[in-house]
Protein backbone atom coordinates (compact mmCIF):
# COMPACT_ATOMS: atom_id res chain seq x y z
CA UNK A 1 0.00 0.00 0.00
CA UNK A 2 1.52 3.55 -0.65
CA UNK A 3 0.59 6.94 0.15
CA UNK A 4 -1.68 8.57 -1.71
CA UNK A 5 -0.12 10.79 -5.07
CA UNK A 6 -2.99 12.16 -7.00
CA UNK A 7 -3.21 15.46 -4.52
CA UNK A 8 -1.10 16.62 -1.91
CA UNK A 9 -2.78 16.48 2.02
CA UNK A 10 -0.08 18.91 3.02
CA UNK A 11 -3.16 21.81 2.41
CA UNK A 12 -5.06 19.40 4.67
CA UNK A 13 -3.26 18.77 7.31
CA UNK A 14 -2.69 21.64 9.63
CA UNK A 15 -3.93 21.66 24.66
CA UNK A 16 -2.37 21.81 38.70
CA UNK A 17 -3.63 22.55 40.60
CA UNK A 18 -5.53 20.00 42.12
CA UNK A 19 -4.59 16.66 43.92
CA UNK A 20 -5.09 13.63 41.70
CA UNK A 21 -6.43 10.66 44.39
CA UNK A 22 -5.13 7.02 43.55
CA UNK A 23 -6.18 3.85 44.53
CA UNK A 24 -2.95 1.35 45.60
CA UNK A 25 -0.65 3.95 43.77
CA UNK A 26 1.35 6.83 45.28
CA UNK A 27 -0.10 9.96 44.73
CA UNK A 28 1.28 11.46 41.27
CA UNK A 29 0.92 14.99 39.93
CA UNK A 30 -0.20 14.82 35.91
CA UNK A 31 2.18 17.74 34.68
CA UNK A 32 3.09 17.46 31.56
CA UNK A 33 0.90 14.24 31.11
CA UNK A 34 -1.50 15.64 28.20
CA UNK A 35 -1.42 13.64 24.97
CA UNK A 36 0.72 15.91 23.07
CA UNK A 37 4.14 16.70 25.23
CA UNK A 38 6.19 19.45 23.55
CA UNK A 39 9.27 16.89 23.16
CA UNK A 40 7.34 14.86 20.35
CA UNK A 41 6.92 18.22 18.34
CA UNK A 42 9.17 18.80 15.52
CA UNK A 43 11.61 21.31 15.79
CA UNK A 44 12.77 24.40 13.98
CA UNK A 45 14.07 23.46 10.86
CA UNK A 46 13.71 20.08 10.81
CA UNK A 47 12.58 18.44 7.83
CA UNK A 48 8.82 16.87 8.66
CA UNK A 49 8.30 15.05 5.80
CA UNK A 50 11.54 13.27 5.76
CA UNK A 51 11.14 11.76 9.56
CA UNK A 52 9.55 8.35 10.47
CA UNK A 53 6.55 9.92 12.54
CA UNK A 54 5.41 6.42 14.74
CA UNK A 55 4.16 8.37 17.82
CA UNK A 56 1.04 10.03 17.58
CA UNK A 57 -0.99 6.50 16.78
CA UNK A 58 -2.11 7.88 13.27
CA UNK A 59 -3.00 6.14 9.75
CA UNK A 60 0.23 6.97 7.91
CA UNK A 61 -1.33 6.45 4.62
CA UNK A 62 -3.83 9.18 4.83
CA UNK A 63 -7.23 9.67 3.96
CA UNK A 64 -8.53 7.83 1.36
CA UNK A 65 -9.40 8.63 -2.17
CA UNK A 66 -13.03 8.87 -2.07
CA UNK A 67 -12.56 10.96 1.40
CA UNK A 68 -9.96 13.24 -0.57
CA UNK A 69 -12.02 13.51 -3.52
CA UNK A 70 -15.00 14.39 -1.31
CA UNK A 71 -12.90 17.14 0.77
CA UNK A 72 -11.77 18.51 -2.53
CA UNK A 73 -15.48 19.00 -3.94
CA UNK A 74 -16.52 21.27 -0.58
CA UNK A 75 -13.97 23.99 -1.35
CA UNK A 76 -16.80 25.51 -3.32
CA UNK A 77 -18.69 25.92 -0.15
CA UNK A 78 -15.04 27.34 2.16
CA UNK A 79 -16.98 31.01 1.77
CA UNK A 80 -20.31 29.75 2.88
CA UNK A 81 -22.21 29.29 6.23
CA UNK A 82 -25.24 27.25 6.54
CA UNK A 83 -23.73 25.32 3.60
CA UNK A 84 -24.84 21.33 3.05
CA UNK A 85 -22.44 19.00 4.73
CA UNK A 86 -23.44 15.59 3.03
CA UNK A 87 -26.06 15.26 6.34
CA UNK A 88 -23.22 13.64 8.29
CA UNK A 89 -24.56 13.62 11.37
CA UNK A 90 -27.16 11.38 10.33
CA UNK A 91 -24.34 9.36 8.33
CA UNK A 92 -22.84 8.45 11.50
CA UNK A 93 -26.15 7.75 13.47
CA UNK A 94 -27.19 5.27 10.31
CA UNK A 95 -23.82 3.83 10.85
CA UNK A 96 -24.56 2.96 14.12
CA UNK A 97 -28.05 1.95 13.75
CA UNK A 98 -29.52 5.06 16.56
CA UNK A 99 -31.40 8.26 15.66
CA UNK A 100 -29.69 11.44 15.50
CA UNK A 101 -30.80 12.47 18.65
CA UNK A 102 -27.98 10.28 19.76
CA UNK A 103 -24.89 12.04 18.02
CA UNK A 104 -22.60 14.90 18.98
CA UNK A 105 -19.55 16.13 16.61
CA UNK A 106 -16.94 17.38 18.10
CA UNK A 107 -13.60 18.61 16.64
CA UNK A 108 -12.13 15.02 16.92
CA UNK A 109 -12.60 12.87 19.97
CA UNK A 110 -10.58 15.22 21.74
CA UNK A 111 -13.06 17.75 21.93
CA UNK A 112 -15.55 15.01 23.27
CA UNK A 113 -14.01 13.70 26.04
CA UNK A 114 -13.19 17.27 27.15
CA UNK A 115 -16.98 18.08 26.62
CA UNK A 116 -17.80 15.27 28.60
CA UNK A 117 -15.93 16.35 31.36
CA UNK A 118 -17.06 20.24 31.47
CA UNK A 119 -20.47 18.64 31.81
CA UNK A 120 -20.27 16.34 34.54
CA UNK A 121 -17.22 17.16 36.30
CA UNK A 122 -17.98 19.99 38.23
CA UNK A 123 -16.29 19.85 41.73
CA UNK A 124 -16.70 16.05 41.48
CA UNK A 125 -14.39 13.56 39.97
CA UNK A 126 -13.46 10.76 37.54
CA UNK A 127 -12.40 7.39 37.75
CA UNK A 128 -10.26 5.34 35.71
CA UNK A 129 -7.07 3.30 35.49
CA UNK A 130 -3.66 5.25 35.12
CA UNK A 131 -1.93 4.80 32.64
CA UNK A 132 -4.57 5.69 29.96
CA UNK A 133 -5.25 8.24 27.66
CA UNK A 134 -4.15 10.88 30.24
CA UNK A 135 -6.06 14.05 28.50
CA UNK A 136 -9.30 13.14 29.98
CA UNK A 137 -7.43 13.24 33.83
CA UNK A 138 -5.40 17.24 32.99
CA UNK A 139 -8.62 18.52 31.69
CA UNK A 140 -10.25 17.38 34.62
CA UNK A 141 -7.12 18.70 37.19
CA UNK A 142 -7.26 21.99 35.01
CA UNK A 143 -11.16 22.73 35.97
CA UNK A 144 -10.44 22.25 39.47
CA UNK A 145 -12.41 18.14 39.54
CA UNK A 146 -10.30 15.56 40.72
CA UNK A 147 -9.22 12.09 38.63
CA UNK A 148 -9.43 9.06 41.20
CA UNK A 149 -6.94 6.61 39.13
CA UNK A 150 -6.58 2.88 39.81
CA UNK A 151 -3.34 0.67 38.12
CA UNK A 152 -3.29 -1.25 35.82
CA UNK A 153 -3.51 -5.22 36.62
CA UNK A 154 0.38 -7.06 36.44
CA UNK A 155 -1.03 -7.92 32.64
CA UNK A 156 -1.16 -4.44 31.42
CA UNK A 157 -5.32 -4.74 31.48
CA UNK A 158 -8.00 -2.20 32.87
CA UNK A 159 -8.93 -3.52 36.97
CA UNK A 160 -12.34 -3.56 36.36
CA UNK A 161 -13.16 -4.81 39.86
CA UNK A 162 -11.10 -1.92 41.30
CA UNK A 163 -13.08 0.60 38.95
CA UNK A 164 -16.33 -0.35 40.55
CA UNK A 165 -15.01 -0.61 44.37
CA UNK A 166 -14.04 2.86 43.73
CA UNK A 167 -16.82 4.47 42.01
CA UNK A 168 -19.43 2.67 44.34
CA UNK A 169 -17.03 3.99 47.38
CA UNK A 170 -17.15 7.49 46.11
CA UNK A 171 -20.42 7.65 44.25
CA UNK A 172 -21.65 10.95 45.32
CA UNK A 173 -18.69 12.64 43.98
CA UNK A 174 -18.33 10.49 41.00
CA UNK A 175 -19.11 12.56 37.84
CA UNK A 176 -18.55 9.77 35.49
CA UNK A 177 -16.59 6.63 35.13
CA UNK A 178 -13.82 6.57 32.06
CA UNK A 179 -12.56 3.54 30.15
CA UNK A 180 -10.14 3.57 27.07
CA UNK A 181 -11.35 0.23 25.22
CA UNK A 182 -8.63 -0.53 23.46
CA UNK A 183 -6.49 1.45 26.35
CA UNK A 184 -3.72 3.90 25.04
CA UNK A 185 -0.43 3.19 25.13
CA UNK A 186 -0.81 -0.60 26.38
CA UNK A 187 -3.24 -1.64 23.57
CA UNK A 188 -4.64 -3.97 25.71
CA UNK A 189 -8.59 -4.24 25.31
CA UNK A 190 -11.52 -4.67 28.11
CA UNK A 191 -13.94 -7.58 27.19
CA UNK A 192 -17.68 -7.41 26.36
CA UNK A 193 -18.22 -9.61 29.65
CA UNK A 194 -16.26 -7.11 31.42
CA UNK A 195 -17.81 -3.77 30.28
CA UNK A 196 -21.07 -5.59 31.27
CA UNK A 197 -19.40 -6.16 34.54
CA UNK A 198 -18.71 -2.51 34.86
CA UNK A 199 -21.98 -1.18 33.99
CA UNK A 200 -23.88 -3.43 36.49
CA UNK A 201 -21.46 -2.99 39.16
CA UNK A 202 -21.94 0.47 39.50
CA UNK A 203 -24.30 3.02 40.30
CA UNK A 204 -26.54 3.31 37.23
CA UNK A 205 -26.86 7.17 37.66
CA UNK A 206 -22.96 7.42 36.79
CA UNK A 207 -22.09 7.93 33.09
CA UNK A 208 -19.38 5.97 31.42
CA UNK A 209 -17.39 7.49 29.28
CA UNK A 210 -15.94 4.74 26.87
CA UNK A 211 -13.31 5.99 24.22
CA UNK A 212 -13.15 3.39 21.26
CA UNK A 213 -10.66 5.48 19.18
CA UNK A 214 -8.66 2.01 17.93
CA UNK A 215 -12.07 0.04 18.05
CA UNK A 216 -11.71 -1.15 14.34
CA UNK A 217 -8.44 -2.23 14.64
CA UNK A 218 -9.27 -4.93 17.27
CA UNK A 219 -9.49 -8.62 16.52
CA UNK A 220 -10.43 -10.31 20.14
CA UNK A 221 -13.46 -11.94 19.34
CA UNK A 222 -14.50 -11.21 23.64
CA UNK A 223 -14.73 -7.38 22.67
CA UNK A 224 -17.48 -5.40 21.50
CA UNK A 225 -18.54 -1.99 20.95
CA UNK A 226 -20.44 -0.46 24.02
CA UNK A 227 -23.06 0.78 21.31
CA UNK A 228 -25.36 -1.28 22.40
CA UNK A 229 -25.63 0.01 25.60
CA UNK A 230 -26.47 3.27 24.50
CA UNK A 231 -29.31 1.40 22.58
CA UNK A 232 -30.45 0.17 26.17
CA UNK A 233 -30.44 3.14 27.44
CA UNK A 234 -27.46 3.04 29.49
CA UNK A 235 -25.72 5.86 30.84
CA UNK A 236 -23.13 4.94 28.52
CA UNK A 237 -21.05 7.75 26.41
CA UNK A 238 -19.14 5.93 23.55
CA UNK A 239 -16.16 8.57 22.19
CA UNK A 240 -15.26 7.90 18.45
CA UNK A 241 -12.63 9.81 16.09
CA UNK A 242 -12.00 9.92 12.20
CA UNK A 243 -8.34 10.84 13.70
CA UNK A 244 -7.11 6.79 13.28
CA UNK A 245 -8.25 4.19 10.97
CA UNK A 246 -10.06 6.91 8.72
CA UNK A 247 -6.62 8.54 7.89
CA UNK A 248 -7.64 11.99 9.08
CA UNK A 249 -5.55 13.07 12.46
CA UNK A 250 -5.09 16.89 10.97
CA UNK A 251 -8.58 17.23 10.11
CA UNK A 252 -10.01 16.91 13.49
CA UNK A 253 -13.70 15.21 13.42
CA UNK A 254 -14.73 12.98 16.12
CA UNK A 255 -17.93 12.44 17.22
CA UNK A 256 -20.10 10.89 20.64
CA UNK A 257 -22.74 8.06 20.62
CA UNK A 258 -25.36 8.75 23.69
CA UNK A 259 -28.95 8.61 25.06
CA UNK A 260 -30.42 12.29 24.04
CA UNK A 261 -30.65 13.39 27.88
CA UNK A 262 -26.80 12.90 27.51
CA UNK A 263 -26.74 14.47 24.73
CA UNK A 264 -28.42 17.18 26.03
CA UNK A 265 -26.28 18.01 28.62
CA UNK A 266 -23.44 17.80 26.55
CA UNK A 267 -24.38 20.15 23.67
CA UNK A 268 -24.26 23.48 25.46
CA UNK A 269 -20.09 22.82 25.98
CA UNK A 270 -19.21 22.02 22.42
CA UNK A 271 -17.81 24.16 19.99
CA UNK A 272 -19.84 23.04 16.93
CA UNK A 273 -16.34 24.28 15.15
CA UNK A 274 -15.83 21.61 12.60
CA UNK A 275 -15.49 22.90 8.89
CA UNK A 276 -17.52 21.73 5.59
CA UNK A 277 -14.32 19.87 4.43
CA UNK A 278 -14.30 17.60 6.95
CA UNK A 279 -18.06 17.05 7.36
CA UNK A 280 -17.95 15.57 3.43
CA UNK A 281 -15.01 13.74 4.24
CA UNK A 282 -16.51 12.18 7.42
CA UNK A 283 -19.54 11.13 5.15
CA UNK A 284 -17.33 9.89 2.73
CA UNK A 285 -14.63 7.70 4.78
CA UNK A 286 -17.89 6.10 6.71
CA UNK A 287 -18.82 4.64 2.59
CA UNK A 288 -15.37 3.76 2.03
CA UNK A 289 -15.21 0.20 4.05
CA UNK A 290 -12.74 -0.81 1.43
CA UNK A 291 -10.23 1.42 2.10
CA UNK A 292 -10.86 0.68 5.96
CA UNK A 293 -10.57 -2.85 5.46
CA UNK A 294 -6.95 -1.77 3.76
CA UNK A 295 -5.71 -0.01 6.11
CA UNK A 296 -6.30 -2.52 9.20
CA UNK A 297 -5.02 -5.46 6.82
CA UNK A 298 -1.69 -4.13 6.24
CA UNK A 299 -1.29 -2.26 9.79
CA UNK A 300 -2.19 -5.21 11.49
CA UNK A 301 0.26 -7.21 9.44
CA UNK A 302 3.10 -4.60 9.76
CA UNK A 303 2.51 -4.74 13.61
CA UNK A 304 2.69 -9.19 13.85
CA UNK A 305 5.95 -8.89 11.76
CA UNK A 306 7.24 -5.86 13.55
CA UNK A 307 6.99 -7.67 17.30
CA UNK A 308 7.67 -11.22 15.99
CA UNK A 309 11.31 -9.60 15.13
CA UNK A 310 11.60 -7.73 18.67
CA UNK A 311 10.23 -10.78 20.27
CA UNK A 312 12.72 -13.21 18.21
CA UNK A 313 15.94 -10.81 19.42
CA UNK A 314 14.88 -10.64 22.96
CA UNK A 315 12.53 -7.86 23.86
CA UNK A 316 8.79 -8.19 25.29
CA UNK A 317 5.95 -6.40 23.89
CA UNK A 318 2.77 -5.83 25.40
CA UNK A 319 0.29 -7.66 23.50
CA UNK A 320 -1.87 -4.86 21.75
CA UNK A 321 -4.83 -5.00 19.94
CA UNK A 322 -4.25 -1.45 17.70
CA UNK A 323 -2.10 0.18 15.61
CA UNK A 324 0.75 0.60 17.97
CA UNK A 325 2.49 -1.75 20.55
CA UNK A 326 5.03 -0.90 23.43
CA UNK A 327 7.77 -2.78 23.57
CA UNK A 328 10.45 -3.03 27.11
CA UNK A 329 13.33 -1.75 26.06
CA UNK A 330 14.94 -2.04 29.70
CA UNK A 331 15.99 1.33 30.40
CA UNK A 332 14.52 4.91 30.55
CA UNK A 333 12.18 5.49 27.29
CA UNK A 334 13.38 9.26 27.67
CA UNK A 335 17.06 8.23 26.62
CA UNK A 336 15.91 5.79 23.83
CA UNK A 337 13.26 8.02 22.35
CA UNK A 338 16.43 10.82 21.75
CA UNK A 339 18.58 8.26 20.08
CA UNK A 340 15.55 7.32 17.79
CA UNK A 341 15.11 10.68 17.34
CA UNK A 342 18.82 11.64 15.86
CA UNK A 343 18.08 8.91 13.51
CA UNK A 344 15.10 10.42 12.05
CA UNK A 345 12.49 7.61 14.04
CA UNK A 346 9.84 9.66 15.85
CA UNK A 347 8.62 6.93 18.72
CA UNK A 348 6.39 7.68 21.76
CA UNK A 349 6.65 9.86 24.68
CA UNK A 350 6.95 8.22 28.65
CA UNK A 351 4.25 7.23 30.46
CA UNK A 352 4.41 6.62 33.71
CA UNK A 353 4.73 4.60 35.62
CA UNK A 354 5.84 2.47 32.64
CA UNK A 355 8.96 4.52 32.18
CA UNK A 356 11.05 1.76 30.45
CA UNK A 357 8.15 0.83 27.75
CA UNK A 358 8.31 2.82 24.73
CA UNK A 359 5.12 3.14 22.75
CA UNK A 360 5.29 2.63 18.87
CA UNK A 361 2.52 3.30 16.22
CA UNK A 362 2.96 0.83 13.31
CA UNK A 363 3.52 3.62 9.92
CA UNK A 364 4.09 2.27 6.31
CA UNK A 365 6.22 -0.43 5.25
CA UNK A 366 9.32 2.07 4.77
CA UNK A 367 8.78 3.53 8.02
CA UNK A 368 9.47 0.17 9.93
CA UNK A 369 12.06 -0.67 8.14
CA UNK A 370 13.36 2.68 9.19
CA UNK A 371 12.65 1.76 12.61
CA UNK A 372 14.09 -1.83 12.97
CA UNK A 373 17.38 -0.47 11.18
CA UNK A 374 17.62 2.51 13.85
CA UNK A 375 16.38 -0.02 16.78
CA UNK A 376 19.35 -2.33 15.51
CA UNK A 377 21.72 0.60 15.89
CA UNK A 378 20.44 1.30 19.31
CA UNK A 379 20.35 -1.77 20.80
CA UNK A 380 24.31 -3.04 19.90
CA UNK A 381 23.83 -6.36 17.84
CA UNK A 382 25.94 -9.54 19.63
CA UNK A 383 28.16 -12.05 17.28
CA UNK A 384 25.19 -14.02 17.46
CA UNK A 385 22.31 -11.64 15.95
CA UNK A 386 20.64 -11.01 19.19
CA UNK A 387 20.17 -7.25 20.38
CA UNK A 388 21.86 -6.09 23.97
CA UNK A 389 21.15 -3.66 26.57
CA UNK A 390 22.63 -0.73 25.12
CA UNK A 391 25.48 1.98 26.06
CA UNK A 392 23.92 4.92 25.40
CA UNK A 393 24.84 8.81 25.16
Amino acid sequence: MQPQQALTRRGFVGGLATAVGYLSLESRELWARGPYDATLRVQQGQDYDSLAKLHFNENPWGPSDAVMEAMTGAFKYANRYGYPDGDIVAGIASHHGVDRSHILLGAGSGEILDVVGTAFLEGRKVVGCDPSYSSVYTHATSIRAEAHLVPLLHDWRQDIPAIVEATRRNHRDVGFVYLCNPNNPTGRTVTAAEVKQLLDGIPEDVPVLIDEAYHHYVEDPAYATAVPHVVEGRNVIVARTFSKIYGMAGMRLGYAVAPPALIRRMRPWSTGSINALVKWGGVAALRDQASVNRVRTETLHLRRKTVATLEGVGFDVIPSETNFFMVHVRRPVADVRDEFRRQGVMVGRSFPPMTEHMRVSVGTPAEMDRFMAAFRQIFTTTKDGQLRYPALG
